[in-house]
């Protein structure tokens, strides 16, 4: 049984240098992969139904990266979605590949991005890449070496016409500005939500100048939010944790553009249904102790 009839998505956004205007509520397809982000999903048909059920529903900005799987995710975007829709955004990240034993390594030499934008190519089915995310960094935090090296070779595939834009993911404020003095950046891709607001200024920053911030794990990652302002507030909205901190993300700051992930039709109807919940200004404030860790 379909229930599709979502739209609207909390508004848009207009990334720099594009025409293309993003529903602000987006899709991270990382968990459509097999445990671990490896290998195949336990359901491809199921894995293909969310894809299809989120575009119907009014996504058209989807985050995803040759490195997941490695290859599957966007063997199945490919799948389930090619023909793209010209409204459609698959915004994909390099600088980064998986070892045999499923374990994560920088990958930012010049050869190693040429092949992974060749690889993500090949793999979604297209003969360029509207925007291309380069990951620096840890797991979770950026680091503060320099990053115009691999910056380089990226925008030497866009002036051969296989990039159409640059993003960034995991940086510093300071690796942002390097990067803005060699090229334009549309996009910063940084781990952020209601309880992690290290880039809380910098969101500001990036928002002053029209430049989207796409927070990864903005539903806690690796460790999933837990937080009894949370729960509180969830109560008193009739909604769930989870919308809870979505919703967070949208009211935080316009230039805001979440991507929650799922294999699950469920769970995406329910992250999309955080676009239509608004928090209250005083319950804005009290989610605030999170961060400040007043609240367990």
């Amino acid at each position: 049984m379909k229930m599709i009839e979502q739209k609207d998505l909390a508004g848009s956004f207009t990334l720099p240098g594009k025409s293309m205007t993003l529903k602000r509520m987006g899709y991270g397809a990382m968990q459509l992969a097999g445990p671990g982000v490896w290998g195949p999903p336990r359901d491809v048909n199921a894995a293909i139904a969310v894809l299809r059920e989120a575009v119907e529903s009014g996504v058209n900005h989807i985050d995803t990266s040759d490195y997941y799987g490695p290859h599957v995710t966007n063997q199945l975007i490919k799948q389930a979605l090619h023909p793209y829709a010209k409204d459609l955004l698959i915004v994909t990240k390099v600088g980064a590949r998986r070892g045999p034993d499923k374990s994560w390594h920088h990958a930012l030499s010049r050869q190693e991005l040429i092949d992974a934008v060749h690889d993500n190519l090949k793999n979604l089915g297209l003969d360029h890449l509207e925007v291309v995310n380069l990951r620096v960094g840890g797991i979770q935090e950026p680091g503060e070496e320099s990053i115009e090296e691999p910056l380089t070779a990226l925008i030497q595939l866009k002036r051969e016409g296989l990039i159409r834009h640059v993003g960034l993911s995991n940086i510093s404020p300071r690796q942002f500005a390097e990067a803005q003095a060699i090229t334009e950046i549309v996009c910063v891709q940084n781990f952020y939500n209601v309880a992690h607001r290290n880039d809380d200024a910098f969101i500001d920053d990036l928002a002053a100048q029209g430049i989207a911030y796409v927070p990864f794990f903005p539903l806690g990652g690796f460790t999933p939010l837990q937080s009894s302002a949370l729960d509180a507030a969830a109560a008193s909205l009739d909604a769930t944790p989870m919308q809870v901190a979505l919703a967070w993300l949208l009211q935080r700051s316009p230039n805001i553009l979440p991507i929650p992930g799922t294999s699950s039709i469920k769970h995406l109807r329910e992250n999309l249904q955080a676009a239509r919940l608004q928090i209250p200004p005083e319950v804005m404030a009290d989610l605030d102790v999170i961060a400040a860790g007043k609240a367990a």
